[in-house]
């Protein structure tokens, strides 16, 4: 708990990077940067610089909230087409799934925009862990264990990632001197400019990433490794700074990003329940999870069939997430049993038409495979709060030599069906999974709030969320309580895998708990307790009148939250 400002993060020392900046007298926005690029060098299993970051942002003095979209577009040669003819229709790991990297022009975005120093002061944090290196920690080491036979096919990513030919083992210092030489290239060319002002400065930091050697570096090895993105592809990058979509639960307002990411999911979910009387099926009882997961997975399938990139697609955001339309669903909900088939989206437009191109998945490993991303968020003593998901590890693609990052890889979650709403096409955003939230209350209750975990993250953000208003709870209790999740539609990722009524339980839930879901029709897999892949949620609920800000941060991925 802290009075003057909060941050947590999904790594303690991404958390003390943001910590350190709102001591120094930076806002939630320049805190929030910081911690969010220190993510992309202390978690690479998770994220990297040159990713995607999605960014939601309330400013405290005019009650305004707004999301910067942190993602990146396909380059000028991608196309469905292009997949069919060459991949038989699938979407290859390795540079062809490439989007042009969104996160360093997010981060520099809300910079000049929003915050209030310069990149060379948030990113100083980041630079220490690169160049310095820091502990190695059993997660990290697991998952690059697992990761080791894909990287070894990349000499660029072996070299960084299983330094010395091995996987680096918890207590080694991991240190990734590239990174740190791009990151001080950005500083450097800021230092330049800035003669000129704190915003030149920026840009030519921008333009170092964008314009400078990087992308000329980048360019070079696409152009020898069978990439579609180009520098000319990078030069014309902008993020889009863009309005919330909205819902309204019981007294509190909750806001996420767009159709161009599943935050509309959170939505249309507590649409979807808060008619139930939740306090009354008991907390994580089998009427509890039974509704909720019928719910999410109504939700899905309008996520399925509607969701895409709002400059491509005609998406009824509007009617999706009306009143009217959640009374209709509502009705599809079955208290005694489940359907096994994805539940079919809502007659706002078109009848069922995709559920998945891949196999079924029908293994915890093919739907849980590629979970990668972080969280941040921060308060700070005005009030203004800052929420964002950084994403896009180093283990689905080459790292680029001498730069130590990995062009987003986040083309994973594009289609090459042509009819799909996020089908690949020229300019377009593939629907990215990572989507930042925020809370209000008319009582000044500000809440950021997210989590990693592809499609998992909107289910443990409700829960979380459900967790504190509903059933009461503190934040930390409630981050830390026992989760589920459903995995019975189109997987997020390629091959975008459907396994039918698949219900993944933490163990502490019950045995009895899960055999009665398993007789309502569920497919029902256990996790062990705080697993991450349960996501790793991470929020502060800041108490405008009272003065107290209460930090929460997951267990299951290590996060951390600190305050004053």
């Amino acid at each position: 708990m802290g009075t003057k400002h909060v941050a947590a993060a999904g790594h303690y020392l991404a958390a003390h990077a943001g910590f350190e900046i709102l001591e120094a007298g930076g806002n939630a926005v320049d805190a929030g940067v910081a911690a969010g690029i220190a993510i992309g060098v202390l978690e690479p299993h998770m994220v990297n610089f040159a990713g995607v970051a999605p960014i939601m942002i309330y400013l405290a003095k005019t009650g305004e909230i707004l999301t910067i979209s942190g993602l990146g577009t396909w380059p000028r040669a991608a196309n469905c087409q292009y997949f069919h003819d060459k991949h038989g229709g699938a979407i290859p790991e390795g540079v062809e799934r490439t989007v042009i990297p969104s996160a360093p022009d997010a981060w520099i975005t809300a910079l000049e925009q929003y915050g209030t120093m310069s990149f060379a002061e948030v990113a100083a944090a980041a630079i220490r862990f690169a160049k310095e290196g820091f502990p190695v920690y059993p997660l990290m080491t697991e998952i690059l264990d697992a990761a080791a036979p894909a990287l070894l096919k990349w000499p660029s990513s072996a070299e960084v990632l299983l330094p010395g030919g091995h996987v680096p083992e918890p207590g080694e210092i991991f240190v990734q001197s590239d990174l740190a030489r791009t990151l001080q290239y950005l500083v450097d060319e800021e230092s330049t400019a800035a003669k000129k002002g704190r915003l030149a400065g920026l840009r030519a930091a921008r333009d170092a990433f964008y314009r400078g050697d990087i992308a000329r570096t980048i360019d070079r090895f696409f152009q020898e490794n069978g990439g579609l993105m180009t520098a000319e592809d990078m030069a014309g990058f902008r993020v889009g700074i863009e309005p919330p979509v909205r819902t309204q639960f019981g007294n509190i307002d909750v806001y996420a990003c767009g159709p161009w990411c599943q935050g509309p999911m959170l939505l249309q979910t507590l649409n979807l329940v808060q008619m139930f009387d939740l306090h009354g099926l008991g907390h994580n009882s089998p009427a509890y999870i039974h509704t909720l997961v019928e719910a999410i997975n109504l939700a899905a399938a309008d996520r399925e069939h509607y969701y895409g990139d709002p400059r491509f697609v005609d998406v009824p955001m509007e009617e999706l997430l009306s009143k009217e339309h959640a009374d209709r669903r509502r009705d599809l909900i079955r208290p005694d049993s489940t359907g096994i088939e994805m539940l079919p989206p809502s007659d706002v437009m078109n009848s069922l038409k995709w559920v998945g191109s891949g196999a079924l998945a029908s293994t915890a490993d093919d739907y849980e495979g590629i979970l990668d991303t972080s969280y941040v968020c921060v308060v700070d003593r005005e009030g203004n709060a800052f929420s964002a998901t950084p994403s896009d590890s180093m283990r689905h693609a080459p790292i680029v030599p001498g730069t130590g990052i990995v062009p987003s890889t986040r083309g994973s979650q594009s289609w090459t069906d042509p009819e799909h709403p996020s089908c690949i096409a020229p300019g377009k955003r593939p629907r990215l999974t990572p989507n930042p939230a925020i809370a209000l209350s008319a009582e000044g209750l500000v809440m950021p709030f997210g989590s990693p975990g592809g499609d998992v993250q909107t289910q443990a953000m409700m829960q979380v969320l459900l967790n504190i208003f509903i059933f009461g709870m503190d934040p930390q209790s409630a981050v830390e309580a026992p989760r589920f999740a459903s995995a019975s539609f189109p997987s997020s990722f390629e091959p975008h895998g459907f396994p039918p009524g698949k219900l993944n339980v933490e163990r502490s839930i019950g045995s009895e708990t899960g055999d009665c879901l398993r007789g309502l029709g569920h497919r029902i897999e256990w996790w062990d307790d705080r697993t991450w892949h349960a996501g790793s949620v991470c929020t502060i609920l800041a108490d405008t009148q009272k003065g107290v800000m209460k930090g929460a941060a997951d267990p299951r991925r290590g996060a951390c939250a600190v305050g004053r």
